[in-house]
């Protein structure tokens, strides 16, 4: 992203909405689909028992839980458009209409699916879970030590989204006539820069001192309630997604000019290579058998603001592609997209009760790997057609501008 930071002095002192352009088109997107189907597929991934995991998906394991990341930069982004939007069309934000549509699209589905965690214990992934009030109230991520209940633990993210969406709005219209390019970058950078000093001090202060001494575990549980899973430490995806929005959005002939998919493209790989490798460092956790995501202090520090950079120029330069990706589509991937959201909430129960009727024993390599994809999905698919769409139908027609 330092390259935006190239933009003429002209351009920088004026607020950000001054180049806005409106679209006034919508069509599915190839790209994002693509990207929301790797990620969710990377999430089920990372939590696929291992006897089942193909052999060339092995490794690839390992980093599943980068899907995260990948969902992270794309709400950033999405959200940021639409609000960015509305702002340029309206000189304003109209907050009813947008959590409204916020609850439409995540309340329903999620609480459903809460309500079968609360109510029959059978399917919970792990024995025991947080207090409800905390998913409830979407504060889930925070203070979450895995040891003191780890069932339908993926909902952290969507605690750290929710939280995103209600500050989000008001710093929009708080601050797009008041600052242009330079500030939003440098504030960029700054929240950047103060997200890898406080990992830094938490790893140095609640983590290093438990690796030192051999309790993997417990610095692993520590790490994640205190470094990987709070919204605090977590800004990078978001915030990028974000940037990555208003670059697009108001400053178009820039991007043209200075961000073509040929720099974007290779640079974003440059990036996730570079994040893949601070992760893969395992230092003193070698051979412990921790995923790479708590493998050193590098990883944790300055990975995540490495691979969301990386995963929003790759993102930036496929939103140019396209064209291209329209003629060569990737099959499937707009069903898998479309199902994402009701296959992140469901999928960790589905394996759950797949051991529990089928047995682990029958559910070992190419066999079990189909089953627990297959279930997954059709459980997904009766989500999705009994809960997500009818709410969806539903906030079309009481958000329709004709009423």
């Amino acid at each position: 992203m330092t390259m935006l930071a190239s933009s003429s002095s002209h351009a920088a002192g004026r607020p950000w909405s001054s180049h806005a352009s409106i679209p006034t088109t919508r069509t599915r997107m190839v790209g994002p689909d693509i990207l929301r189907s790797l990620a969710i597929l990377l999430v089920m991934l990372v939590h696929l028992p291992l006897n089942a995991t193909p052999a060339a998906l092995v490794t690839v394991r390992e980093y599943g839980w980068l899907g995260v990341d990948i969902f992270f930069v794309l709400s950033g982004y999405l959200i940021g458009t639409q609000l960015f939007k509305e702002i340029a069309r309206m000189g304003t934000v109209d907050f009813k209409a947008f959590y409204l549509r916020r609850a439409f699209r995540i309340f329903p589905a999620f609480f459903v699916v809460l309500g079968f965690y609360a109510f029959i214990p059978l399917l919970r992934d792990a024995p025991t879970m947080q207090p409800l009030w905390k998913f409830a109230t979407f504060t889930v991520n925070l203070g979450f030590d895995p040891r003191q209940g780890n069932a339908f633990s993926q909902a952290w993210t969507l605690a750290v989204e929710e939280q995103f969406y209600l500050a989000l709005p008001l710093l929009v219209l708080l601050f797009h006539r008041r600052i242009g390019t330079r500030w939003v970058l440098a504030l960029a950078g700054l929240l950047t820069v103060a997200g890898i000093v406080l990992r830094y001090t938490l790893w140095d202060t609640q983590v290093g001192a438990l690796v030192a001494g051999g309790q993997f575990r417990p610095a692993f549980a520590t790490y994640l309630r205190d470094i990987y899973y709070p919204t605090y430490t977590r800004l990078d995806g978001l915030l990028f997604g974000v940037v990555l929005a208003a670059a697009r959005f108001f400053r178009p002939d820039f991007c043209g000019r200075w961000l073509p998919a040929r720099v974007t493209l290779p640079l974003g790989l440059a990036f996730v290579i570079a994040a893949l490798i601070c992760f893969a460092i395992r230092g003193p956790l070698e051979g412990t058998g921790m995923f790479p995501v708590f493998q050193a202090q590098l990883g944790a520090v300055a990975g995540f603001p490495l691979i969301s950079i990386g995963i929003a120029l790759v993102f930036c330069a496929m939103l140019d592609l396209e064209h291209v990706l329209k003629r060569w589509p990737v099959p499937g991937a707009a069903l898998v997209a479309t199902l994402s959201y009701s296959l992140y909430l469901t999928h960790k129960s589905v394996f759950h009760i797949m051991r529990l009727l089928v047995g682990e024993e029958y559910l070992q390599g190419g066999i079990g790997f189909f089953i627990y994809l297959t279930t997954s999905f059709a459980i997904a698919a009766l989500l999705w057609l009994c809960v997500e769409r009818t709410a969806l139908h539903l906030r079309d027609r009481l958000l329709s501008p004709s009423r």
